[in-house]
């Protein structure tokens, strides 16, 4: 496999090395940007080049220990020889899958804090209750992993659970563990009004989005409409008196995001605009990358019950990732955030798919 990539390898290093000579120049090391970009290139690509040079100088020594012993002039040192060569291939073997890591391009995402969306899908009550228990579900794991869970919007449902909540989970390297998480779920459970006990299937929607800078998107203020009004349902008698929720509709795309969460009409347009920066970069993100739609409904499908990435069923208390054919039982730790099993499953695909595309 790594004789496939020889040729990609030798141009990396033959890069670092010019990278290198054109950082020793007097002229450049007076120029710090031109330093500083030189630098993060060279960077990037530190880690490969060394581990193909100690791959070579192993390789190498392979060479040379199998010459020694195919001479065959001395038998001690052809047995020491033999035990030092099963080492020196051994190495030679995992620096080969190191160099393939090292060679996959990082999400340029994956440090960054999340904005995730949760709307009850097919199911109605049911799938309010559940969208409910999904956010409960991601806000524990965010307490696991010492992030912050701060809600930029929700919507209650009329009997109990979430219409739709959108929130913000703050810390580094959520998106890159959260990112698969987007998509329907599935649960299947016998509802408390469900007097024949019979089991009800019901779903929910789940998108993630990565937080984006403002240098990131470019927004014209003269495409934006913003509108202030009382927002409703929780915030005391100053959310009464004062109007603070904000409405901020995008409108060559359409995008409308509102916050009314906070008391302060600043803090719930800079919460609003974040979640409107996020649309947008996912919206472009989805053009560029050509593979499905750029609306978001094309990200966590129509909430139909065949369309599924994991299902949670109550009475056989277990739950079942359907891309990794994943089952786990024991639901209700599931539901306390305990989902590193199923993260952990869905991340080493992600690099497994990742490493072939770069060795084809």
């Amino acid at each position: 496999m790594i004789d496939r990539l020889t040729d990609k390898l030798t141009r990396l290093e033959q890069r670092f090395d010019d990278l290198s000579n054109q950082m020793a120049l007097p002229e450049i090391a007076g120029d710090y940007p031109k330093f500083q970009a030189l630098l993060n290139e060279r960077r990037a690509i530190e880690k490969v080049v060394a581990l193909w040079r100690d791959h070579r100088k192993t390789q190498a020594g392979v060479s040379d220990t199998r010459a020694m012993i195919e001479s065959g002039d001395d038998p001690d040192l052809a047995a020491m020889a033999r035990e030092e060569l099963a080492s020196l291939e051994k190495r030679a073997e995992k620096l080969a899958q190191e160099i393939l890591v090292a060679l996959i391009p990082p999400d340029p995402n994956d440090e960054k804090s999340v904005i995730m969306e949760i709307r009850g899908g097919a199911g109605g009550q049911e799938a309010a209750l559940f969208a409910f228990d999904l956010f409960r579900m991601y806000s524990r794991y965010a307490e696991l992993h010492n992030w912050n869970v701060d809600v930029v919007d929700k919507s209650d449902a009329d009997a109990g659970g979430l219409k739709e909540i959108i929130f913000e989970v703050r810390g580094k390297g959520a998106y890159s563990r959260l990112k698969h998480e987007s998509g329907v779920h599935r649960v299947q459970r016998v509802p408390a009004t469900e007097s024949s006990g019979r089991i009800h299937t019901s779903t929910a929607t789940v998108a993630v989005l990565p937080e984006v800078d403002e240098v990131d998107v470019t927004i014209n203020p003269a495409d934006l409409r913003i509108d202030i009004y009382h927002a409703g349902g929780h915030g005391g008698q100053n959310v009464q008196k004062v109007a603070t929720a904000v409405r901020i509709v995008h409108n060559p795309t359409g995008i409308v995001a509102t916050c009314q969460d906070e008391r302060s009409q600043l803090k719930n347009k800079m919460k609003a605009m974040a979640v409107l920066r996020a649309r947008l970069y996912d919206m472009e993100q989805r053009k560029q990358q050509a593979e499905i739609t750029a609306t978001r409904r094309a990200q966590v499908g129509a909430g139909d019950r065949s369309e599924k990435i994991r299902t949670y069923n109550f009475p056989q208390d277990r739950v079942t990732d359907h891309r990794v054919e994943l089952t786990l039982h024991n639901l209700p730790k599931v539901l306390e955030g305990r989902i590193d099993e199923l993260i952990d499953a869905l991340s080493a695909q992600e690099q497994a798919e990742r490493s072939e595309a770069v060795s084809a």
